[in-house]
């Protein structure tokens, strides 16, 4: 992960205690803090100056975070960005519209701080280790180039978002080795096992969307979790 005093995070939110409370946290880290209240000022300032990690509220007057996290992902200067999104507790369809639009996680309201500061850094760490690895991955239908982020299925390129990038690498790369939803939030996720393992389905099912035919490669071990199979029927 880079240096925290290289990394600028903007934190996106229209609540000012909100966002006191996130920049406190943050600079406590050591990490550079830029802030937004409008949609359209996260945007403006996402395009000017591209962050290492967008902390995105869903709910802001003006251009929601959902149009933020999709017109960001379009453009080609900001799609790599790693997103957080914070939703309310119950708003767990706009939870599921984000991930699909290309959010990498999500923090409920009312959050821990100390959960927040750790879903960051397992983000920041992610994109880091992507960028950091030399390996291609050649398997079943699959090609999977680590060191440009480049994922092909049956040789079509492959649009999908970091998490799914590093969950598709960890499958293919344990071929047939079941995997628990805990050993795969720990290892893609860098998560306590102890924490929401619905947050694996959710990206898996997003994954799978995106495969076609290819998903039939990505079975499901019922009660358990989930494996990589190179050749499937």
């Amino acid at each position: 992960m880079p240096r925290k005093d290289e990394t600028r995070i903007l934190v996106v939110d229209d609540e000012p205690d909100v966002l006191e409370l996130i920049v406190f946290h943050l600079e406590k880290e050591n990490f550079k803090v830029a802030v937004a209240e409008t949609g359209d000022m996260a945007l403006k300032m996402a395009r000017a100056h591209v962050p290492s990690l967008l902390v995105l509220d869903l709910m802001l007057p003006g251009i929601n975070g959902l149009e933020i996290c999709q017109l960001l992902k379009r453009d080609p200067k900001t799609r790599d960005v790693p997103i957080l999104m914070l939703t309310a507790r119950a708003a767990e369809e706009d939870r599921v519209r984000g991930l699909e639009l290309g959010a990498h996680d999500y923090v409920t309201k009312p959050f821990s701080p100390r959960e927040l500061i750790l879903r960051v850094k397992n983000l920041l760490r992610l994109t880091e280790d992507n960028r950091d690895s030399v390996e291609v991955i050649e398997t079943g239908p699959f090609k999977l180039d680590t060191v440009r982020h480049k994922a092909f299925v049956d040789g079509q390129p492959l649009s999908i978002t970091t998490t799914e990038f590093k969950l598709l690498c960890l499958l293919t790369g344990r071929n047939g080795e079941v995997q628990t939803r805990e050993t795969l939030l720990r290892d893609v996720w860098g998560y306590a096992p102890t924490l929401d393992t619905r947050t694996v389905d959710t990206t898996m099912q997003r994954l799978r969307a995106k495969l076609g035919q290819a998903a039939k490669h990505l079975e499901t071990v019922r009660g358990v979790g989930y494996r990589y199979l190179d050749s499937a029927s």
